[in-house]
């Protein structure tokens, strides 16, 4: 697995061993990213969460197309382990959070890219987003992806920008309201 685009285009990221972390597929990363970059224009300056991280690859790629700060949120020790090491080895502007989504406190700072691929069929993503709205994780007008089995659906109260299948995933793109 490696960075896309951007200043670390190429870069390598480490990958914990086993099939308890499911690494977002390079081909669904690309096609995130084109949703995102064809809407946002640039990634500069922008904070970005990544939650249900695992290796970090998607927040990591925004900041290497220019994103200001990534904050992660994983649990699993070992997938948190890769994640360590991958920012420390790009030397990433990031937090690295060892909590669940769904028991982080306030924000620092709200962001403006939201991304979360939690665990297929746990129905994990809609208390997520509405734990990250009450907490202040998500600014007007952010931009949110989900990442879910391509069966499961997600109910939210964001506005649905876009919903795209990509072999066993399906991308859900969705507006925070201003």
């Amino acid at each position: 697995m490696r960075i896309i685009a951007g200043q670390w285009r190429g870069r390598a990221l480490t990958a914990p061993p086993g099939a308890a972390t499911r690494p977002t597929a390079d081909r669904v990363r690309e096609a995130l990213f084109s949703m995102l970059t064809s809407r946002l224009g640039s990634f500069e300056g922008l904070r970005v969460f990544d939650g249900f991280a695992g290796t970090g690859a998607l927040g990591l790629e925004a900041l290497s197309r220019g994103a200001a700060h990534a904050t992660f949120a994983e649990t699993d020790g070992v997938a948190l382990k890769a994640l360590k090491a991958n920012v420390a080895a790009l030397k990433a502007p990031a937090t690295v959070l060892a909590a669940p989504v769904a028991s982080l406190g306030q924000a620092p700072a709200a962001c403006d890219i939201v991304l979360l691929d939690p665990p297929y069929g746990e129905g994990l993503a809609a208390p997520a987003l509405a734990h990250l709205a009450a907490r202040g994780w998500i600014a007007p007008h952010a931009l949110i992806s989900v990442e879910t089995a391509r069966k499961d659906g997600l109910e939210s109260d964001f506005e649905v920008l876009s919903v795209r299948d990509h072999g066993k995933a399906r991308l859900h793109l969705l507006r925070a309201p201003g």
